[in-house]
């Protein structure tokens, strides 16, 4: 599992396509902070499909960040 707590920006040289796959998100509330949590699940055509692929943390300063993000460049 990831800890993010910043990002950068890249400016992508070419754009691949992705999958489709199932999210959630959770509210984790640790002894060292409160973290946003992004987790994916195995797409259909997955030999497990549906089981936890991909986990990511957001610490609050890249929360903060993302909020940033969103409402200046979407």
């Amino acid at each position: 599992m990831a800890i993010v707590r910043r990002l950068g920006k890249q400016i992508l040289e070419r754009d691949s396509r992705h999958t489709e796959v199932e999210g959630t998100y959770s509210v984790v509330r640790t002894d060292i902070g409160v973290f946003l949590q992004v987790d994916t699940y195995g797409s259909r055509s997955r030999q497990a499909t549906g089981k936890k692929s991909q986990s990511i943390r957001f610490a609050p300063e890249a929360i903060e960040q993302l909020k940033r993000i969103l409402n200046t460049e979407l």
